[in-house]
């Protein structure tokens, strides 16, 4: 079946795309915002967001680097007090001071209960984190809710216009690094043209590919395990940052690398160009592929 196009609208709130946003598509009845932290006390007039809805807290950690997104879910309360409100709440939690921007989903129809914010955020906690994109802050997985089959149908159909919405605001957090191949289809195969690269030396072995975001190392690539005298600061950096993705020298899960030289550099411990380093089946150097495709 063919993919249809989606007509999105985009309104900057303030006549910027660093400010606050709101985003609706034809035929959905979600309403969606992205509002950065120190914009947030402008949105104390906006009805909609004193509506129930789900929310997402976006930030970096310092020690890592890492993306962190944290999920919860907002009731409205008899005050007239929200989503705005509880995002206030977290405004002023210092144990969430890592977060810079907030991403809210509401309806337009203000119909959301307890029981559909409940389902909502349960879903896109477990899709946050299959993806592994992002750090998940929640400190417990949220409950379901029950839901007739009918209603789930419906809220499914609003989490499909989600992650498009969520992909737009650029936060990739449902999407997970490889959506269409398994690690049992990857062996000597092409996804989307794009063809799967070998890595190989004495002491590691890996698989991986580029991507339209960078290079992502396949899970089960064999590491080296000690750095090179050379090993430059940022290959240390990236071993210490995904080191709990590491057992006994095996990857245990897909990782994205921003080139193929990082991807390279993490995979053997050292310095490393990963344009020559990353080969097809064939033999051919990832600068070789690239240089005949111009």
């Amino acid at each position: 079946m063919a993919v249809r196009g989606k007509s999105i609208n985009l309104f900057l709130m303030d006549g910027t795309a660093v400010g606050r946003i709101k985003c609706t598509l034809a035929n959905w009845t979600g309403v969606a915002y992205k509002i950065p932290r120190t914009e947030l006390d402008k949105c104390k007039e906006r009805e909609d967001l004193k509506q129930s809805g789900v929310y997402f807290l976006f930030g970096t950690s310092d020690e890592t680097g890492e993306n962190i997104v944290y999920i919860g879910q907002a009731g409205a309360r008899k005050n007239g007090e929200g989503l705005l409100y509880r995002l206030q709440e977290h405004k002023r939690d210092d144990s969430k001071d890592y977060w810079t921007e907030a991403v809210v989903f509401t309806t337009s129809n203000n119909s959301f209960g307890p029981t559909e914010i409940s389902y909502l955020e349960n879903r896109f906690f477990n899709l946050a984190k299959n993806a592994r994109r992002y750090s998940v802050k929640n400190n417990s997985d949220p409950t379901s809710g029950n839901v007739t089959e009918e209603k789930e149908s419906e809220l499914e159909e609003f989490i499909e216009y989600a992650e498009i919405v969520m992909g737009t605001f650029g936060h990739r957090v449902f999407e997970s690094l490889e959506e269409k191949p398994t690690n049992k289809e990857i062996k000597e195969v092409e996804i989307d043209d794009e063809p799967v690269l070998f890595l190989k030396t004495s002491k590691a072995e890996a698989k991986g590919r580029r991507t339209n975001e960078g290079f992502v190392v396949y899970k089960g690539a064999l590491v080296s395990v000690n750095p090179t005298k050379s090993c430059p600061e940022t290959i240390n950096n990236l071993r210490e940052r995904y080191s709990d993705r590491i057992k006994s020298g095996m990857l245990q899960e897909d990782i994205l690398f921003t080139s193929p030289s990082a991807a390279a550099g993490f995979v053997t411990y050292a310095s490393a160009n990963g344009m020559i380093m990353w080969l097809d089946k064939k033999g051919r150097t990832l600068k070789e592929i690239e240089s005949n495709e111009d």
